[in-house]
């Protein structure tokens, strides 16, 4: 049976960390794997969660299994977070593990339930594609970002969701895009929402950052306009961002709609299409999650340090900006856009100059983590930039 399947190729971005990896030179810098890093080039466990784990350790006295839907106070206090302590429709979540793993049940529920195309921008996040692929739905897309201008393309955007028929799924990202960290203002919002709601289009909205960009508020702001408009959405939420917890695999899919009768199908749906998954989720990432945001000081010291962390990106983004400055005429977008990654107008071939030359390695689509400098390599990665920005 193995020999008549095919080898499949590596994920360029993970075949990136080996290739680091194995560079010797003491100032190689990491501008690739989508993870936040602090000045010392390290991915911290935050405060409120070791706090968190250490109360675990205390207290938890079994590893029984969970619900197939999860952990229903992580799921309920998580939400108050994303969609606000009122969103005015009924919502019903089931955890899943990570946002990618929320992604796919979402995916598998609009399948299940005969819906066949799902709109997305592009650029966008590559798993995006494979996941709704997999799960049998056609992926139109739509314009979202034009690399060499550093803007987004709303008209093109809204042009295209006009064509959309109703019962289409829309993917939306809530913030701090990815790949090009371009943001939608609070007006173009509300015309997507007016647009989903006219139309009959289902949003499906992946809130990887929140609290990356302008704040944890704030970058909710676009998500719960939409869901506010929609006669139904699905909300794909990752906790490996914001609370920090990559290896956890920590995150929930909500199904939000007009009645708690029909969300509450849609919960047995994905409880079901778990099931037959991987049965029941892990529980260490929403056990900590429950506990930090159901202790005030624990809530407090994680937003304090969240805030911290948006701050330090904002300082390496315009740090970056700047020392770029008027050689290129994009700069001022990037400046202005939001959490971990920029999209620039790179050719592959210098991308691997860079590797090769200056130990600068990111992925060759020209995607780069803000997150992965360090205030000392700012000028000089800035100055290898100059030259190969159109």
């Amino acid at each position: 049976m193995f020999d008549s399947l095919s080898p499949q190729p590596q994920d360029p971005l993970l075949a990136l960390i080996g290739l680091y990896n194995s560079d010797t030179r003491t100032d190689k810098v990491d501008l690739g794997v989508g993870v936040f890093r602090d000045e010392t080039g390290h991915t911290p466990v935050m405060r409120a969660v070791k706090a968190a784990e250490r109360v675990l350790l205390d207290t938890q006295d079994s590893k029984s299994y969970v619900a197939p839907e999860g952990d229903r106070v992580f799921i309920d206090l998580l939400w108050t977070v994303v969609g606000g302590t009122d969103c005015g429709k009924a919502v019903a979540g089931v955890q899943a593990p990570g946002g990618s793993g929320a992604l796919r049940l979402a995916a598998d529920l609009l399948a299940k339930a005969g819906k066949t195309r799902v709109w997305v921008g592009v650029p966008t996040w590559a798993n995006h594609l494979g996941i709704f692929g997999s799960a049998g739905l056609s992926v139109q897309t739509y314009p979202y970002f034009d690399v060499p201008s550093q803007a987004v393309q709303f008209d093109r955007m809204t042009a295209a969701l006009e064509s959309a028929e109703a019962g289409d799924a829309v993917l939306l990202h809530a913030s701090c895009h990815n790949p090009t960290g371009a943001q939608l203002t609070a007006a173009q919002w509300a015309v997507v929402a007016e647009i989903v709601a006219r139309k009959g289009l289902i949003p499906l909205i992946d809130s990887a950052y929140q609290g990356f960009g302008a704040g944890l508020e704030e970058d909710a702001a676009g998500l719960r306009t939409v869901i506010a408009a929609a006669a139904e959405s699905l909300v794909a939420v990752s906790c490996s961002k914001f609370f920090g917890l990559y290896r956890e695999r920590t995150g929930a899919v909500y199904a939000v709609g007009g009645s708690q009768s029909a969300v509450e199908t849609a919960r047995s749906n994905l409880v079901t299409i778990a099931r037959t998954s991987y049965s029941m989720p892990p529980d260490h990432g929403s056990a900590v999650v429950r506990t930090i945001l159901a202790t005030p000081e624990l809530k407090a010291d994680w937003i304090a340090e969240l805030n911290d962390m948006r701050g330090r990106l904002i300082s390496l983004r315009q740090g970056l900006a700047t020392a770029i400055g008027n050689h290129w005429a994009g700069s001022t977008a990037v400046a202005g856009q939001q959490g971990m990654f920029s999209l620039l107008p790179m050719k592959e071939a210098d991308i691997l100059a860079l590797r090769k030359d200056h130990g600068i390695y990111m992925p060759t689509s020209g995607r780069i983590n803000i997150a992965g400098l360090k205030q000392a390599d700012v000028a000089r990665v800035a100055a290898t930039f100059v030259p190969l920005l159109g």
